[in-house]
């Protein structure tokens, strides 16, 4: 079972500590609506999306010995716009470094976002997630 703490700091400022101790910092003074403290808590879902996928990327490409380099996403998010504010699309655009087949990335990317991610995959059917990547040398 997934376990976190969140703590009010002040305003409409909170700490997020995950099961094993780690914190990240969310939200905003009530002073400045454009000025954040912390990760607005709706990016902060697109981060677990874009981790969650990149986690399982790493891993798969690793087991099948592809030559990564280094990784990194883009991830955007489109959202209704009267609240909820509720994200209806997501696309992670992969940026991978390395000389790696892309066969086995494609094979990987959809391992990944359609079986492995569990962020993803509590996200579908509602929202339509898509992606794209680019290989860099």
């Amino acid at each position: 079972m997934a376990k976190i703490l969140l703590r009010w700091v002040e305003d409409k400022v909170f700490t997020g500590t995950d099961s094993n101790g780690h914190s990240v910092v969310i939200g905003r003074t009530s002073e400045d609506q454009h000025h954040w403290q912390g990760v607005k808590p709706s990016e902060l879902l697109l981060m677990a999306a874009a981790s969650c996928a990149a986690f399982d990327l790493v891993e798969i490409l690793s087991k099948q010995r592809e030559p990564l380099l280094n990784l990194h996403i883009e991830t955007t998010g489109d959202q209704l716009e009267e609240p909820p504010y509720a994200f209806i699309r997501i696309h992670n655009h992969y940026v991978v470094k390395g000389a790696v087949n892309p066969q086995k990335l494609i094979k990987a990317i959809q391992l990944s976002e359609d079986k492995y991610c569990s962020v993803i995959s509590s996200l579908r059917p509602q929202v339509k997630v898509t992606s794209d990547f680019e290989i860099v040398e």
